[in-house]
């Protein structure tokens, strides 16, 4: 019987995200922020770097690109591609980073399922390739059907993480709170492997990609054990639904 798990199938990313519209929106479900896109959940290479990026043409305030790295010795950093620190990445993840901000961040698709990242400060050349197999393509169209709402009964969060697990993606939790204290549920419709990658930051080769025995984290928060490039959004509860109005508000103004 062949091994569904390993058996690499064809893959085209480059014609459903390279030309995503920008649009603004509300969460899914009553009071909650949310964003919705894409992006490399995590990338660990044996250097003990870190990468992640995140593409999100539509959430709550404005669209934005955020670059992610935590080095070997744990200290994490999030650049932004966007309008304002406090509305992207580092408003759930910035109280876990000894730096934040602002940077160009560009995205060139070279094949169907390749991509290359490059970032102007600190620069950053990243070049990565996505696949998937029989397997992964079986659950993303399950996922793909469910509604929304079964991701708030925890026991379908908790399936899906025990599936992630035998996927070897190690521990995630989906659903928990983030450093800002933000609570809310990572909800990742498909996902593919990046077993692929070169990447040279601030003129450091990063190395090879790796998985890993133990999920690197962000605060709390545990990233893939090993590459995955995922599509989908998240939610959060809003801590405080001035501020989040007040924010709102503004970021329109902006547009």
């Amino acid at each position: 019987m062949a091994n569904t798990a390993g058996v690499m199938e064809m893959l085209d990313l480059s014609s459903k995200l390279s030309d995503v519209p920008a649009i603004p929106g509300r969460a899914p479900w009553p009071d909650h922020e949310y964003v919705k896109g894409w992006g490399v959940f995590g990338l660990p290479f044996d250097s003990g770097h870190v990468l992640a990026l995140r593409v999100f043409p539509e959430n709550s305030f404005g669209p934005y690109r955020t670059l992610w790295h935590r080095d070997p010795s744990g200290s994490w950093s999030i650049r932004v591609d966007g309008a304002r620190l406090d509305t992207a990445c580092p408003r759930y993840y910035g109280a876990a980073c000894d730096r934040t901000g602002f940077a160009h961040i560009g995205l060139t698709w070279t094949g169907p399922a390749s991509l290359r990242v490059t970032m102007d400060s600190p620069p950053l050349d990243w070049t990565l390739t996505a696949s998937s197999t029989r397997l992964l393509t079986i659950l993303n169209s399950i996922s793909a059907a469910l509604p929304l709402a079964t991701w708030r009964p925890r026991s379908l969060v908790r399936t899906r993480e025990r599936l992630a697990r035998a996927l070897g993606m190690g521990h995630l939790q989906l659903y928990g709170v983030m450093p800002s204290g933000h609570t809310g549920t990572l909800m990742p419709q498909q996902m593919y492997f990046v077993d692929d990658s070169r990447a040279t930051l601030d003129g450091v080769d990063l190395g090879l990609p790796v998985q890993l025995q133990d999920n690197p984290r962000i605060g709390d928060v545990p990233l893939p054990a090993r590459g995955v490039l995922a599509i989908g959004q998240g939610a959060w509860k809003i801590l405080d639904q001035a501020e989040y109005e007040r924010t709102r508000s503004e970021t329109a103004r902006q547009t």
